[in-house]
């Protein structure tokens, strides 16, 4: 068992099929098949269950996954860690994101740069709505700012930046895994069926997007009965509660593993937005070097979003 083998399967659980995961590491999906197999032959396990269209793991195939995560995690950590230790790194830079961002993917990232060998390193990093982030950047506030595409999200473009795309995020539809009532698949007629909680002015093409649909199906939409901009608050809700709601998926990613979320399938809608870096083009030199490495330890910290 090596890091390739495990990198492979957790990119096919990552992508849904041998097909997409080939397709995602640039090799055939004999190549894919193969690893996976061999993989199995050295466990001696089967790690999918065979004949179902998409991916489903065996209990031995969830556990490998929870560890060889962690595996990869950590062996990208170790790497970025000493490349960060051997270059030493000067300036003052400020972040800001919104909150499930800021706490679920920025935060260890920043913990990993602020090692003992960056005694000239400062880094802030603030919470917003996009709006509120937006109007920082507006005034030269922050450095880097990471928020869904402003011109998709926010329908605006700001001079003076530059982006770079960081993931593909899905809006997904979800219950109490607690909840053994809650069905499988819904139609946006069926949302008054239980109370609804939302993200309050967070993703507003979204919410825009979502209004339009239910116009078109004749549904009223019923105004949530909790809306907050802290995602945590909204997960810890709706795992309580009877209710449901639309959260971001690199936030509840760990929740629906295990077991705690159910994602519902909701017919009419399917949403998914482009997640940004965007940062000031005229920076000064130490300033860049910082925003060069957080950038490349984001994308090393989590290849498979």
């Amino acid at each position: 068992m090596d890091l390739q083998q495990l990198m492979t399967f957790c990119t096919v659980i990552s992508e849904g099929s041998m097909t997409a995961a080939a397709a995602k590491l640039s090799v055939t999906q004999p190549a894919v098949s193969q690893q996976i197999r061999n993989l199995e032959s050295e466990l001696n396990v089967k790690l999918f269950l065979r004949g179902v269209r998409h991916v489903h793991l065996t209990v031995q195939g969830q556990l490998l996954y929870n560890y060889a995560r962690k595996i990869l995690n950590l062996t990208q950590k170790v790497q970025t860690a000493i490349q960060t230790m051997s270059n030493e790194l000067e300036g003052n830079i400020q972040i800001a994101t919104l909150n499930s961002i800021g706490l679920n993917l920025v935060t260890p990232i920043i913990g990993t740069i602020l090692n003992p060998n960056q005694r000239k390193l400062k880094m802030g990093l603030s919470y917003g709505t996009g709006s509120e982030v937006i109007e920082k950047m507006k005034t030269k506030e922050v450095d880097i700012a990471i928020l869904p595409d402003l011109k998709e999200q926010y329908g605006l473009s700001l001079p003076g930046y530059q982006s770079q795309f960081l993931f593909k995020d899905d809006l997904l539809f979800v219950g109490s895994g607690k909840d053994s009532s809650l069905p499988k698949s819904i139609s946006i007629k069926d949302l008054e069926l239980r109370p609804m909680v939302s993200f309050k002015n967070l993703f507003p093409k979204f919410r825009y997007h979502l209004y339009q649909i239910a116009m078109q199906n004749k549904v009223e939409m019923q105004a949530p009965i909790f809306e907050s901009n802290n995602v945590g608050t909204l997960k810890r809700i709706i795992e309580v509660w009877m209710c449901w709601g639309f959260l971001p998926f690199h936030s509840i990613h760990k929740q629906i593993r295990m077991g705690r979320l159910s994602v519902i399938q909701l017919e009419e809608v399917n949403y998914s937005m482009n997640i940004k870096a965007y940062y000031k083009m005229d920076q000064s030199e130490n300033t860049q070097r910082i925003i060069d490495t957080f950038l490349m330890m984001f994308q090393k910290q989590y290849p498979l979003s």
